[in-house]
């Protein structure tokens, strides 16, 4: 008989750069730690409502007295020599993503831990480095030598390998069932105001969160359902008694061609020739890979360092070269070239699989007026993309929700038909406008009702359709409607509805509104 082999345990590898930003920093300055301009004390600083305040130092300014989260002027006073730099934390966040994908050497998937932290799946793969001790001790090699100082550990969890990360011995290794209980509360993950009640509470360790009634735990944190905010989610995250959702960093090869021009250019028409260049091999890109380009971005590096980017997203997926390069003619009227340009790029960063068709037909269809895609991108360009949408239906039975705008050619999304008695008017007011109603009764028909200054005697009442409040989107206070039908004197139609019934006890008396015009 066969033996069933058991899952191998899971285990984790947790990344903490301690000083991203700052290492990020001395890699450009291309200098090495406690060299150069990184010998001198530096600060990255970025600006807030009170002034600049410092988000990372270096060895130097953190000797000198600055400290990260302290406001410029208190650090200067401190230490007047202090250099500054502002702080770049979508660049941090682009340089973890990259080397997110780079520490996939160590396990089959990674995911970032924002914002200074990596998380890799090594389950399994240990005995390749010959143990999880020297799986350690390669990552902390292998990151030393690209500049980055750093602190890992491998635990049976996402949470529990932070906590080892941040708060254990440098090189941890936990093993399923081993003891955490030492370590400070703050190993879980939680947000500052929550570790401050829990220190107000005495519980200072992991292992005193056990020393309290779950049920109390419970019911003191039962409205904050973040994780960040509920100790509780979070130790049984620490644990494994709950799983944690992480999101795998996927490499995406990103269709590129680019030029670079052996003289910079700086006039409109040798500019137009190099994109034409570009779109034709955009275009023949696409087609080897049969996909078709739904963005565009070009790329424009002056001399003088800066980069102009002009971006371009399409209707449909195409790649004719033409028809992209006609709609970037007008995105590149504003672009000043200065000293010159001398490098151009073209990227597709979003892509939809296109198959090969006959070039006569979509040619002869656009050279007739008759390629809606090329017409709506045409549109787009000249009136922006908020300009251009359709009206799409939603579930909603709120008539001023029943519908909203897409984009023009995005899929169409799937709907309830409408039944045969919701007879709607052809013209829909954005917003109801208040009347004055006058009744017989609070809850009878309407007899006359003034509008926009002018009296009108209604004549014909049909209704009412009464629509309730949706109770999963509106609070308890919301009131149902009651729409009518009417026709005044003079044979005009108009849809009107009543908020609220009297006593509903929902506010006061019910109130009269005029959402449409009917035929």
């Amino acid at each position: 008989m066969k033996e069933e082999r058991s899952k191998p345990a899971r285990r984790i590898l947790s990344i903490w750069c301690t000083s991203l930003a700052i290492d990020r920093w001395r890699l450009a300055e291309a200098c090495r730690r406690g060299e150069g301009p990184d010998a001198l004390p530096h600060a990255l600083i970025a600006e807030t409502a009170h002034g600049p305040r410092i988000a990372a130092v270096n060895a130097a300014a953190l000797e000198a007295g600055a400290r990260p989260e302290a406001l410029l002027a208190d650090a200067r006073a401190i230490c007047p020599a202090l250099m500054t730099s502002p702080a770049d934390p979508a660049g941090d966040l682009a340089f973890l993503e990259r080397l997110a994908l780079w520490a996939q050497r160590w396990g089959p998937w990674s995911a970032l831990d924002p914002p200074d932290g990596l998380v890799v799946d090594v389950t399994g793969v240990s005995h390749l480095f010959g143990g999880e001790a020297a799986l350690l001790a390669d990552v902390a090699a292998r990151l030393d030598g690209r500049g980055l100082a750093a602190r890992a550990a491998i635990a049976p969890t996402a949470g529990a390998a932070w906590a080892m990360a941040h708060f254990g011995p440098a090189g941890a290794v936990l093993q399923p069932g081993d003891s955490l209980d030492e370590l400070p509360v703050a190993a879980l993950r939680l947000d500052p105001d929550v570790l401050l009640l829990l220190r107000r509470l005495g519980l200072k360790r992991v292992g005193e969160l056990g020393g309290v009634a779950r049920a109390a735990l419970a019911r003191r944190f039962r409205n904050r359902h973040a994780p960040a905010a509920n100790p509780l989610v979070r130790l049984d995250q620490l644990q494994g008694r709950l799983p944690e959702p992480l999101l795998p960093v996927i490499a995406h090869d990103v269709p590129l061609v680019q030029r670079r021009l052996m003289e910079p250019i700086r006039h409109r028409d040798l500019l137009d020739r190099v994109m034409a260049d570009l779109a034709a091999d955009m275009a023949r890109l696409l087609e080897g890979r049969g996909q078709g380009a739904r963005r565009l971005e070009a790329g424009l590096w002056r001399v003088d360092g800066e980069v102009l980017v002009r971006r371009l997203e399409l209707a449909s997926a195409s790649r004719d070269a033409a028809h992209i390069l006609r709609l970037f003619a007008a995105r590149l009227d504003d672009v000043e070239a200065g000293f010159g340009i001398e490098m151009v790029r073209l990227r597709a960063p979003w892509c939809e699989p296109l198959a090969l068709s006959q070039a006569d037909f979509d040619a002869a269809s656009e050279n007739n007026g008759t390629s809606l895609a090329a017409c709506i991108d045409r549109l787009v360009v000249r009136l922006g993309a908020e300009a251009v949408r359709r009206p799409v239906s939603q579930a909603s039975h709120i008539p001023e929700r029943a519908q909203r705008w897409e984009a023009p050619l995005g899929p169409q999304p799937a709907s309830q038909g409408e039944f045969a008695f919701h007879a709607r008017p052809l013209m829909l007011f954005d917003r109801a406008e208040a009347i004055a109603v006058l009744y017989a009764t609070p809850d009878g028909l309407p007899r006359r009702f003034r509008w926009r200054g002018n009296l009108h005697e209604i004549a014909r009442v049909e209704g009412p359709e009464r629509i309730a409040p949706e109770w999963w989107r509106e609070r308890s206070s919301a009131r149902l409607r009651d729409y009518y039908r009417i026709e005044d004197d003079r044979g005009r139609r108009y849809w009107i509805y009543r908020s609220g019934i009297a006593g509903d006890g929902r506010g006061g008396a019910p109130e009269w509104f005029l959402q449409g015009l009917c035929a």
